[in-house]
């Protein structure tokens, strides 16, 4: 009988240590939920100024038919936009806060970004922190896309800091 007992308390104590770990499963409802996957990718667009007009000649935005960009400007039209969305953009236009409206600026959709897998992870010595990589994927990129440097296509790979208190794994905000 006292070995039945030794066994239950061992077994008690094992159990009880490895529900402490972090699982892929539970790192991934955390990062989901508190870096709000999936979210969109924006791109703030600053209408008013000559290089981003260039960056969207280049991009061929005006070729694709979302944007139309006035090469000149009269004297009677400074502080209106060089850059002038089409209806083929609107899909594409975000909410921007007034206050960026007034610096002629606007928010454009570059794609939506997903959490697809934990990769791995990796515990601490104490066991009280953990490192989470992860991979993410974009969807419905549009053209907008052309304007920066990542390419889209591929698949990002990102880690997340855990730590854990008395009522489960927290995610830390690092900055």
């Amino acid at each position: 009988m006292e070995k039945l007992i030794t066994i239950i308390i061992i077994v008690g104590l094992f159990t009880g240590c490895s529900s402490k770990e972090l699982s892929r499963e539970e790192a991934s409802k955390i990062i989901k939920q508190e870096m709000k996957y999936p979210k969109v990718v924006d791109y703030d667009l600053f209408c008013g100024d000559p290089v981003y007009a260039k960056k969207v000649l280049d991009a061929g935005l005006e070729e694709k038919g979302l944007v139309t960009v006035h090469r000149t400007l009269k004297l009677g039209d400074i502080g209106k936009p060089i850059i002038e969305f089409t209806d083929k953009a609107k899909p594409y236009l975000l909410p921007t806060p007034e206050e960026d409206k007034k610096s002629l600026i606007q928010k454009v959709k570059i794609a939506d970004e997903e959490l697809v897998d934990v990769t791995g992870i990796q515990t601490s010595e104490g066991g009280k922190r953990a490192i989470a990589e992860y991979t993410t994927a974009y969807k419905n990129i549009s053209d907008f896309a052309a304007l920066t440097r990542r390419n889209y296509n591929k698949p990002g790979t990102n880690k997340a800091y855990f730590a854990l208190y008395d009522d489960g794994w927290r995610l830390e905000k690092r900055r």
